[in-house]
Formats: structure tokens, sequence, C-alpha cells
């Protein structure tokens, strides 16, 4: 049953745009199943570079049917506007489809992300205020609006009156905020929804018939393990689960069709927002891999913070979401540095930890312990073999193997989608 899961195994922002893009080529179907627009997914390809917040990555192919799962929020307009500007640069989206079981962004969700921001002052958790955390909450209280109820007017009224009234109570006497016009809300979602049409099904029965025929299905996950409202660093986490467990109720696919998980990692670490970060580098190594990587929110914008491999945090991913392989991104960006390091262990107190911390405030203090290899002088964007490249490079993507107890099935060396090295094969 060829069907896997692709997961960011760090904190986000590890390349899984590319990874996508590169794998779909093999795959009859991509279907994405967490997050909402908060998520950027950067993919250079023959049609340009493009940043993608909710269309799968694999929309570059047109033999892939590439779908919105029922584990995503969307934001019609952010939708809408994304895939006018792929058909603008010539990318056919006739085979994206959308779960009528997806729930919808609204604009209060949008009003409130920010309002409870400002209210949490210093504690701020760093979110992008897009309306993906309270969409979330309202999912879970069964306050939500799906994307199949925009197709049926009478309901969707019915549902919005009922809720904006709430939301209206929330926002005018909790935050002084002016009260929400109910037309406006129904006419703008009204003619999202009129647009939506097209690409609006039931997409369970297309899932399961491709998994009949043994079609190749690739799972398109989110941000990154790290931020697991369970397993990351809770209260700095996202708002739906990213990890490969998701997958499967985000999708609607039983976990015994799952065939292997790929974990997503870069060859050094990157994290957006606020939270503990053990291995981050505030002098000028981690800023030369800021810039030399572009190491900028494909969504907000915002520099990220970069430092040094972790292997702590690298292991619990493996772990937690029981990785058969691991694509490793962004090695060549490590070309021209003297050495290069990895975290080993966590020094807490006294004490010496080899395993992630459930507790946040325990990893706030640890401190990093590292082991330092030999880097290398020579450029490694245009090698497609492992054999050929440098023995300190090979040496230090075996020592992550090591010390993840996974293999390394595919490495980017470069930002385009030939620029990969497939050390084994990883799908069917």
């Amino acid at each position: 049953m060829p069907v896997y899961v692709l997961v960011g195994g760090q904190w986000g922002d590890e390349g899984k745009g590319k990874v996508i893009d590169s794998l779909a080529e093999r795959a009859r179907m991509v279907i994405r199943f967490s997050g909402g627009d908060n998520a950027g997914h950067t993919t250079i390809n023959p049609y340009g570079e493009f940043r993608l917040h909710l269309v799968p990555s694999g929309i570059f192919h047109p033999h892939v049917t590439c779908i919105i799962g029922n584990g995503v929020v969307v934001n019609p307009a952010v939708l809408l506007r994304e895939t006018q500007e792929l058909q603008d640069r010539g990318v056919d989206v006739s085979h994206l489809l959308i779960s009528e079981r997806a729930h919808l962004i609204m604009p209060y969700h949008i009003i409130l992300d920010g309002l409870e921001e400002e209210k949490r002052g210093k504690g701020a958790l760093g979110t992008t205020r897009r309306g993906v955390g309270p969409a979330f909450s309202d999912k879970v209280a069964r306050m939500g609006i799906r994307v199949g109820d925009l197709l049926n007017r009478d309901t969707f009224l019915s549902q919005l009156s009922s809720i904006l009234e709430f939301k209206n109570d929330l926002l005018t006497k909790l935050f002084g905020h002016p009260a929400l016009s109910l037309e406006n809300i129904f006419d703008e979602y009204s003619h999202y929804g009129e647009q939506l049409a097209p690409f609006v099904r039931e997409t369970d029965s297309l899932i399961h018939e491709s998994l009949a025929r043994g079609e190749p299905i690739l799972l398109e996950g989110a941000q990154g393990a790290l931020l697991d409202p369970d397993f990351g660093t809770y209260p700095y986490v996202t708002s739906s689960s990213p990890l490969a467990g998701q997958a499967c109720l985000g999708a609607g696919i039983g976990p015994t069709q799952i065939a292997g998980v790929i974990g997503v990692f870069k060859a050094y670490i990157t994290r957006v927002g606020s939270g503990p970060m053990p291995t981050e580098l505030k002098d000028e190594v981690g800023q030369l891999i800021r810039e030399k990587a572009r190491e900028y929110g494909a969504t907000t914008g915002r520099p990220r913070r970069c430092g040094w491999f972790d292997a702590v945090a690298g292991r619990f991913s493996v772990r937690v979401n029981g990785l058969s392989d691991i694509a490793l991104t962004h090695l060549d960006i490590f070309d021209g540095f003297p050495s290069i390091k990895i975290c080993t262990a966590y020094r807490f107190g006294d004490r010496v930890l080899d395993c992630f911390p459930g507790n946040t405030s325990v990893l706030e203090r640890c401190q990093p312990i590292y082991e330092e290899l030999p880097g290398w002088q020579e450029s490694i964007s245009g090698i497609q073999d492992f054999d050929r490249l440098p023995v300190p490079a090979r040496d230090y993507v075996k020592r992550i193997e090591e010390l993840l107890s996974c293999r390394v099935g595919f490495i980017s060396v470069g930002s385009t989608r030939d620029q990969v090295i497939q050390v084994k094969t990883i799908t069917p």
C-alpha cells in the first residue's frame, strides 16, 4: 500500500515544499492534511519560485490530484488568491480539490487572533495572526463552519447568524471591538462559495478509489514536530498536530495503509516566533546561516532564528513520528565552513540529558553539548551522487543517521528541483 507521510522534523520551515515537489513526480495524489495558511512551502521549479500556503506542493505535476484535506483550515480569500497567482504563471489548477469537511477561517477568527496576542503582552506566542488557532478552537468547540456549508446559502446563513451573535458579544464586551456585520460576512463568503464550488468535493471516495488501485499517495504535513500541541514546546506550539499520526485523521486514511514516514530536517535548525531553542546561534555564525540560506519566513517575512543541528530534538522527532526515512535539506549551506557542530545532548544543571524534555521550562534552561566535525571547502550544489560528496559532507550525513537511528534517503543540495541526491529509494 504505497502511502507515504511527509512531515517536518524540527520547528517547521525544513523545506517540505521542495521535497514534495521533487517526490510528487512519482505520485498520483498529494494530500495536505493539517495546518492553515500560517504555513508556507517554498518551491523552485521550471515554472519559477512559489510560496504555497494552502495548495499542496504537488500542484506543479499535472498528473497529480492535489487535495486540501479535512484536517486543514481554509481562508477562502487566501486560497483563491493563491490559485489565481498559479494560473497567472501558467500552472494548471484543475486537478486541485478541497474536502467539503475542511473548516473555514472566518473574519472573526483573524480579528480574535490579533486581539488575543496583544492581550498576552510580553507572553505573546508569536502567532502569524491569521486566525488559524481560533478556527481550530471553534472546530473542537463545535462552532465551526465547513467549506461544504458554503454551497447551501440557507444552511450557511443559519450557522453564521448563530455563531456571529456569540462572537460579537466576545468582541464587543471583552475586547471593546466593533461588532461585525452579518450581512457583509454572508455576502462575502457566499461569493467565495460560488468561486470555490468547482473545487469542493467529497474527497473520501476518491482517495480510497486511488488506494484500491494501488496508486502512490503522498500526505503533506505543515509546520514541524516540535510545534505539536502535545509533544512540542507547549505553549509555543501550533494549533493542529503536525505529526505523522495526524496524517490519517487529516486525510481520512487508516493507519494500516501507511507504508512509510519521511521526516524533513535541515542540516541545521531554525525557528520562527517565541519559545526555547537550545542550539540558537545569536552570533555571526547564526547571521551567516540566515543570510546564506535566506532564512526569512515564507508567510510572515520574519527572520528565522538559526542554530546548529539538534540531534536530541531530532531523535525525539524520529520516535514520535515513527520515521522510516529522513530527507535532509540545505546541506549546501555549509559549503566553506571550516567546521560544523551537532548538539548530541543537553546539560541541565549538573545533569546530562540525551532525551528531549517534556517540560518547556526545563528546555529553556538546557545548554547544548556539541560534537564538532570538519567542514568542506568546495561547492556541492551540482552533485547528484552521494559518493561524489566531499568526505566531510558524507561523514556529517552519516553522523546524523547514527545519532537519530534513521537513514537519510534524500539530500537537497540547492533550491531547485534537480539539486537533489537520492541516496536510497524512499517512495514506491
